[in-house]
């Protein structure tokens, strides 16, 4: 078992970009969109009962959410359900090397690209922020570390790789 050379600790700072140009109105926190396996239950002679089992490459409905402190430029820019939207999150991952304990950084990229499928508006209140946000229907996204492409899930070109290896290769050479 390899052991880790470096301990991360927090994400430094980060932005998000809307097709290469950076956003100024997202607030300091994003959520991150939640990946869940599709399932099929099976059951049947010679199987004790039932059990669920996840279908390669194929995800639910994947949601996610961008909040913005106030509504701006950038959150318009976002919202028309026929545009395509593609935002990128950049950010810098702090991690302490076990060796020396030096501090040392790498890079986190994440790309979501899908439409638009909801819009808040948030709230109006004097000296506050609005927290509005927009909810973008994910249809490809991309997660590399340190230059590594760690998960990529395109559903409409059939691909789901993860830590580079093709899930699909076999199922798209058989079908």
């Amino acid at each position: 078992m390899a052991r880790m050379a470096a301990i991360p600790e927090v994400v430094n700072d980060f932005n998000i970009y809307n097709t290469g140009e950076k956003m100024v109105g997202v607030s300091g926190e994003v959520s991150m969109a939640e990946f869940e396996n599709m399932t099929e239950t099976i059951s049947g002679a010679g199987i004790l009962g039932e059990y669920e089992v996840p279908v390669a490459g194929r995800y639910s409905s994947v949601e996610q959410e961008i909040p913005f402190r106030v509504i701006d430029e950038d959150y318009f820019s976002l919202i028309s359900p026929d545009d395509p939207v593609a935002l990128t999150l950049r950010g810098a991952i702090q991690q302490t090397i076990k060796s020396t304990g030096a501090v040392n950084y790498i890079g986190m990229r994440v790309v979501f690209r899908g439409r638009c499928k909801k819009i808040s508006l948030g709230t109006v209140k004097q000296g506050g922020p609005m927290e509005g946000s927009i909810t973008i229907e994910v249809t490809y996204a991309l997660v590399e570390l340190d230059g590594k492409k760690r998960f990529e899930i395109d559903k409409i070109n059939g691909v789901c790789k993860v830590n580079g290896k093709d899930l699909l290769a076999k199922i798209h050479r058989l079908t």
